[in-house]
């Protein structure tokens, strides 16, 4: 087999009904995709951190791709799937495709044609650099503080709601360091039950427990020489936080099962949306621990307090879902219901808005009728209707700062201009009742949902809301006296 190279796609390899044959292996790997087969979900936690994409084959059914799709989830990844399935199951085919399967081939499909059209789009250079947005004067402060933090060994605490951005400022951290070339591992410590969160930070012996069928290193044994995040550290177990201390502490761990100590040479990175101190003394959290994570105390703002970023992550988030080679632009009006939005779900919430918006948007231009927000309740929107009309042909972009402003080599997005130039002025691009075009348009993406999913509570997930909030916009839609297509 060819040896992996740095460019080489990483694909994890789930196929619960045939061994993978060398000559097959070989061949995947002549195409630069470089395989770690598995034969367990329970394989899969590991082997995603490392991976650029999984494949999967698939049986009768599609549930399989369900069930890994929500561990994906619950893990914190983004993996994207292809599936492979046999050819004379093309109902299954499909469902893979309404669950969110990247592609599907069948599954004796090997020319290199195929292969290459179904990794097309994944980005595998892990020396390209990435691209952060920090344009508002408060996000450009939080970085340059962040840099220099970056350039010391201490212990870093990263405080903000939920969605704001805390991930991306730890690998920013991780990325400006002189770590930046050994591993940044992360992990959602709310995802995961307490005996499941202790293997995966510590690892295991083979023979430790039942099913310990192999040695396991732990994610601070994956990070030598790099970074740990810990994500939603308020929510870990208290038991675990003193097994935590101690490995802090002392630089050291042991695997379960083993008595041997193992040496590290890791950062941790910490993250939460709690109040920790509130959590110490509601006895939830270790004040020791608190001390030992938190040297360096670093806030996120919610988006709302840092308006002079919301256009260029537009700009940033349009530039990944756009398909095809002539960008989505955005008009004036659009652009000023997206800066007077509150974003109560943050980035999180903007990457759903744009999603939809280019869903929605049947031509080139992103005009207010494309946008559908979370919570539209949150906004004045009869006094934003005033605003949006009274705009000026074109609404001012904030001025971007340029990577050669900045101390260490770290990337700011730049929107391009044309993306937030307003296209010629109609009348038609402007709706007579912005309350109205907003749920409108909410109707429509609502119904296409509900009549491309078997439930509620998988309609909810497709739309990015909670199974919640969509009973509360389809009781709106029937005081509204609008009809619902769906089965009830």
């Amino acid at each position: 087999m060819k040896p992996t190279t740095v460019n080489a796609l990483q694909a994890v390899w789930l196929d619960p009904f045939s061994s993978l044959g060398e000559s097959e292996q070989t061949q995947l790997s002549a195409y630069g995709i470089e395989l770690n087969a598995i034969n367990t979900l329970g394989d899969l936690t590991l082997a995603l951190r490392r991976a650029h994409v999984l494949v999967i084959r698939l049986g009768d059914s599609a549930d399989l791709l369900r069930e890994v799709q929500t561990l994906i989830g619950q893990l914190g990844f983004n993996t994207p799937v292809i599936c492979r399935v046999e050819r004379r199951r093309m109902e299954v085919a499909v469902d893979a495709m309404r669950y969110g399967a990247l592609h599907v081939l069948p599954a004796d499909e090997w020319s290199e044609d195929a292969w290459r059209l179904a990794t097309e789009s994944l980005n595998t250079d892990k020396n390209k650099p990435r691209s952060y947005v920090f344009v508002d004067p408060i996000s450009q402060h939080l970085l340059a503080l962040a840099q220099r933090v970056a350039q010391t060994e201490v212990a870093a605490l990263l405080v903000g709601p939920t969605g704001a951005g805390k991930e991306v400022l730890a690998r920013v951290l991780h990325e400006s360091s002189l770590r930046a070339k050994g591993p940044f591992v992360a992990m959602n410590c709310a995802a995961l039950p307490e005996h499941l969160i202790e293997d995966m930070l510590f690892g295991h012996e083979k023979g430790a427990f039942t099913g310990a069928h192999k040695e396991h290193k732990g994610l601070f044994e994956q990070a030598q020489g790099g970074t740990v995040f810990l994500d939603e550290i308020g929510e870990m177990p208290i038991q675990l936080q003193a097994k935590l201390l101690r490995v802090l502490q002392e630089k050291k761990l042991n695997r379960l099962g083993s008595e041997t100590p193992i040496d590290l040479d890791v950062r941790v990175i910490a993250a939460t949306n709690k109040d920790l101190r509130q959590a110490i003394q509601d006895r939830e959290f270790r004040e020791d621990l608190y001390f030992r994570i938190s040297t360096f105390r670093l806030r996120i703002q919610p988006l709302k307090e840092r308006t002079g970023d919301i256009l260029p992550l537009v700009a940033q988030s349009l530039s990944r879902h756009t398909k095809g080679s002539v960008p989505l632009s955005v008009n004036a009006q659009a652009q000023q219901m997206l800066l007077q939005y509150p974003w109560p779900g943050n980035v999180r919430e903007l990457e759903n808005v744009v999603q939809r918006a280019v869903v929605l948007c049947t031509g080139r231009v992103i005009t207010p009728s494309h946008l559908m927000f979370d919570d539209a309740q949150s906004m004045d929107m009869s006094s934003l209707q005033d605003t949006v009309l009274d705009l000026a042909p074109t609404a001012p972009v904030p001025t971007p700062v340029t990577a050669e402003t900045l101390p260490v080599e770290v990337v700011v997005a730049s929107p391009s201009p044309d993306s937030f130039m307003a296209p010629a002025s109609s009348d038609s691009l402007l709706p007579r009742d912005l309350l109205s075009a907003v749920k409108s348009s909410e109707h429509q993406v609502i119904l296409a949902a509900l009549q491309a999913s078997e439930s509620r509570i998988e309609a909810a997930k497709k739309l990015g809301i909670s199974p919640r909030t969509l009973r509360y916009k389809l009781a709106q839609l029937r005081e509204r006296g609008m009809a619902l297509s769906f089965a009830e």
